[in-house]
This record gives C-alpha cells, structure tokens and sequence, in this order.
C-alpha cells in the first residue's frame, strides 16, 4: 500500500528548482517512498511568491511540470472541511501554514517541511 505525505511549498520550490542539496536524507527517503501530495493553496502561494519575484515560473508551470517528473498529486478534501480542521490552529497567522497544516491533518498524514514552528504543533511533520 502507497502512502501519501503532503509537501509543503518550500519542498516544491526546492523540488522543481533542482535544489535537492536543501533536502534532508529523510526528506529525500519519503520522496522516494510515498505517494507525493500538496493542499491547493500551495499553488496560490506558489503564484504569489511569482508575481513578488521570489522564484521566476508561474504556479501551473510548476505544479504540472511536478506532476509529470513525481507524479505529485493535488488533494481534493473539501474546502469547509479543511477549513474547520484549520480553526483551531491558532499558533500560526499565516493562512497558508495553516490551511496546508489542516489538509494534512485531515486525514493524519505526513506534512515533509523544514518549517520548525509546524514541527512544534503538527506531530506528524516530518524533516530529520
């Protein structure tokens, strides 16, 4: 059985910018070993680091380029539903940490993240 761990968007900059040596020998383990999944708001934040020029390609670029070099997969859960997961995820005011942290929790799976303040709250982020 496949399993699934959501990325967070930094792990698909570095992943589609061919920066591997920022990746952890775990982090590249799972990469490896699981089904590769993002929320949906990773391609906004994605598109809003575009349009700041904090990385140089449009959102959809990198997503599809992704999907066919990984095969990394959107999750569909339910907008409501991973927001409700997101309201009590109060540690952070960055909506796109807390909406990626709610979609992974949805379902319990692994969040791969380098980001040490979800590490502090999300038991299931994983790095080391």
């Amino acid at each position: 059985m496949e399993r699934i761990i959501h990325l967070d968007t930094h792990v698909i900059v570095w992943l589609y910018y061919g920066e591997v040596k920022l990746l952890s020998e775990k982090a590249k383990a799972l990469l490896e070993d699981n089904e590769l999944v993002i929320s949906p708001i990773v391609m906004l934040e994605l598109q809003y680091l575009q349009e700041v020029q904090k990385i140089t390609d449009k959102s959809l670029k990198i997503i599809n380029v992704l999907k066919e070099t990984v095969g990394l997969k959107i999750d569909e859960a339910g907008f409501n539903e991973i927001i409700l997961e997101g309201l009590p995820h109060f540690w952070t005011r960055d909506p796109f940490d807390r909406i990626i942290v709610a979609q992974a929790a949805i379902n319990r799976h692994k969040l791969l993240t380098k980001d040490e303040r979800i590490h502090k709250y999300y038991k299931q982020a994983v790095w080391e």
